[in-house]
């Protein structure tokens, strides 16, 4: 595995996988940004390393519309629905403490303002009992390989695939699975 240091590449550095606590850790100690999504960090960092600079983002000032107000069955989600925890605690009261805001189903909620709370459990309970797989997004690597490689090999255990991630991840090039990730390694 390439260290990650001010000296690399910006190409080389396209190359390799990096954790988002890494790319974290390196903006801190070369004074950079450390807010936003993974694929933020990487284009701040590959900005630095390609001109040494720092890259001029807009700054964005988020404000909250929300009243603390107490949510209801009949209570609609709204606008600009955000995953808080009074919102979490309403969910787990009303499904259980099994609930978790998945991907799908912040989807649903956010593209669904006129909604109610009511409603967005029924489909919460559709989403959860549904045999469609989510699409992962192109930022989490590990989830797509991990879910790839079950699909090519059903015996084996998640140690395994956990296993041969690590090996891949630390190649230089994709990090998507292939069959041959497992020649030598298990």
């Amino acid at each position: 595995m390439v260290e990650l240091t001010k000296d690399l590449k910006a190409e080389e550095f396209k190359e390799y996988y990096f954790l988002k606590e890494d790319l974290k850790d390196f903006c801190r100690s070369e004074g950079l940004k450390v807010s936003g999504s993974k694929e933020d960090l990487e284009n701040r960092i590959i900005h630095y390393l390609s001109t040494g600079e720092e890259l001029d983002e807009p700054t964005i000032k988020q404000f909250s519309n929300e009243s603390k107000t107490e949510i209801a069955l009949d209570s609609r989600l709204g606008e600009n629905f955000k995953c808080s925890e009074d919102k979490r605690a309403f969910f787990e009261k009303e499904i259980g403490p099994g609930f978790k805001f998945k991907v799908k189903f912040q989807k649903w909620l956010k593209s669904n303002p006129d909604k109610t709370y009511r409603e967005a459990i029924e489909a919460y309970h559709e989403i959860q009992n549904s045999k469609e797989k989510t699409k992962i997004d192109k930022q989490f690597q590990y989830n797509q390989y991990i879910r790839d490689f079950f699909e090519n090999n059903g015996d084996k255990s998640l140690d395994d695939a956990i296993k041969c991630w690590k090996y891949k991840k630390s190649l230089k090039g994709h990090n998507r699975y292939e069959k041959s990730d497992l020649r030598g390694l298990l």
